[in-house]
């Protein structure tokens, strides 16, 4: 077990390199081979031990030359200048998998995967979504923006509304889809353009999804 315990109820907008269904989300291989992605968070209520992390921000930045599972993964992690010390440590620890049950997030899942995890970033993250509207912003100043938006039908143009239910999963329970545009500058440097986006309320704790 955890020796400290936490919990974080979160709003997340994510946009990777798959195409609009991303094959991993199906345990499948990634649409192109590799996987970048970007995954931003706003924590509306949280606690990691004693220590409130409600309001925080924090972004994270994701490079693997190949399928996840398989490892060699580079990883950058932006905390919201706002935090104070407790919770700067409280929130790199969530993140960096330590305090969780083995596979139990995708924080910890993800851990396991990186050869190389570059220095924190403590800066201010621009951040907005609107999950059942399927759009998003997540922005940090010379570091990364991106934005999302819903799939469009190509014959009429309307949005299309898809989610994924994954019942046992280690992130979300259900996420809506849409499709997203990020462009990161440092410490890594990749583009993403009308790729998988997710909108998505997280509820996670040391021993996983919060049901």
């Amino acid at each position: 077990m955890a020796d400290v315990k936490w919990s974080i109820k979160a709003r997340e907008f994510v946009n990777c390199n798959c195409s609009y269904g991303c094959p991993c989300q199906f345990n499948g291989l990634p649409s192109y081979g590799n996987c970048e992605a970007v995954s931003a968070m706003q924590i509306d209520e949280g606690i990691h031990g004693n220590t409130r992390l409600d309001g925080l921000r924090f972004v994270g930045i994701f490079r693997w030359p190949g399928a996840i599972h398989e490892g060699k993964g580079e990883a950058a992690v932006v905390i919201d200048e706002r935090a104070n010390e407790a919770q700067r440590n409280a929130l790199l620890r969530i993140l960096t998998g330590q305090d969780t049950e083995p596979g139990a997030t995708i924080f910890q899942v993800f851990s396991t995967t990186f050869e190389k995890l570059h220095e924190p970033i403590f800066a201010a993250i621009d951040f907005e979504v609107d999950i059942d509207h399927r759009k998003g912003r997540a922005a940090v100043r010379g570091v990364t923006e991106g934005h999302g938006e819903p799939i469009k039908n190509p014959v009429t143009g309307a949005g299309h509304r898809v989610r994924i239910d994954i019942p046992n999963g280690f992130e979300y329970s259900l996420a809506e889809i849409g499709r997203g545009w990020t462009t990161v500058s440092r410490p890594m440097q990749f583009t993403l353009a009308d790729s998988y986006a997710q909108f998505a309320h997280v509820n996670l704790c040391q021993s996983g999804i919060v049901r």
